[in-house]
């Protein structure tokens, strides 16, 4: 009796802390992370259960986003603007969500993977992901 309590409560452990590491992994891409080109940051944060992420400081302070495909906001400054937009985490990668390019004024679709705790493997493209360019952020200090 005894010792099926304990494998019982080993395997209640066991699906307990499964859940944790599950919750922190999905999350671990919370907070602010440098470009490649090390000329911007970008804050990714969540709303709901999608992830988003906007500039929060670029080389050139107060650039406008003249580049952008709506003539509204051609005169709006490049930081505070949200450029990864509606990403769900499916297990080890966010997915679904797309990255605007303001250097371009193009909308990519987009995947996020966590490559090591301070790196992220952020893959833009068109249709399928073969056709893409892909670039590492690391994280802010």
């Amino acid at each position: 009796m005894m010792k099926k309590l304990i494998a019982l409560l080993i395997i209640s452990f066991s699906f307990v802390k499964m859940g944790y590491s599950q919750a922190v992994m999905k999350d671990a891409v919370l907070g602010e992370w440098l470009a490649e080109s090390k000329d911007g940051k970008v804050l990714i944060y969540k709303q709901g259960e999608k992830y988003f992420g906007k500039i929060s400081w670029g080389k050139d302070g107060d650039k406008k986003d003249v580049n952008n495909p709506d003539t509204k906001l051609k005169t709006q400054p490049i930081i505070g603007s949200v450029i990864l937009k509606g990403f769900d985490f499916t297990g080890k990668v966010w997915e679904n969500g797309t990255i605007y390019d303001p250097n371009n004024g193009k909308t990519y679709s987009c995947t996020i993977k966590m490559k090591k705790p301070n790196e992220l493997e952020i893959r833009g493209f068109i249709g399928i992901s073969l056709l893409g360019r892909t670039t590492v952020w690391t994280r802010a200090k």
